[in-house]
């Protein structure tokens, strides 16, 4: 049985986390077994960050429509309840753009949400 030499696929191995790890402070973007660790666990935070973005969001777009809701003398929630009973199927997302850039436009959903 022939030996097997393996240090061209180390290398290879060690290139991958070393061109992840390019930028990190000190030893961690020269030492591979720190490397890894910084690499790994950074993964690991970026996983569960792109999960937290969409929270964060979500309560961004409540906030603005909150408050856009309130300068038309109407709570966020009453709003969520009135366009519901409406029958408007528009998401959070695109009414904080409404109130944002066409406040007259979400003042007459407003409306609709207090007939309603």
């Amino acid at each position: 049985m022939a030996r097997v030499k393996r240090g061209v696929n180390a290398k290879k191995r060690h290139n991958k986390i070393f061109k992840l790890a390019k930028g990190y402070y000190g030893s961690k973007s020269t030492l591979f077994r720190t490397a890894n660790q910084a690499v790994t666990r950074s993964l690991t935070y970026a996983y569960i960050g792109r999960k937290l973005r969409k929270r964060d969001f979500r309560k961004l777009w409540i906030t603005r429509i909150n408050a856009a809701a309130r300068q038309n003398g109407m709570s966020y929630s009453k709003l969520m309840g009135g366009l519901k009973k409406a029958d408007v199927n528009i998401n959070r997302k695109m009414l904080s753009e409404l109130a944002i850039h066409n406040p007259e436009g979400f003042a007459k959903l407003v409306d609709l949400a207090k007939n309603a």
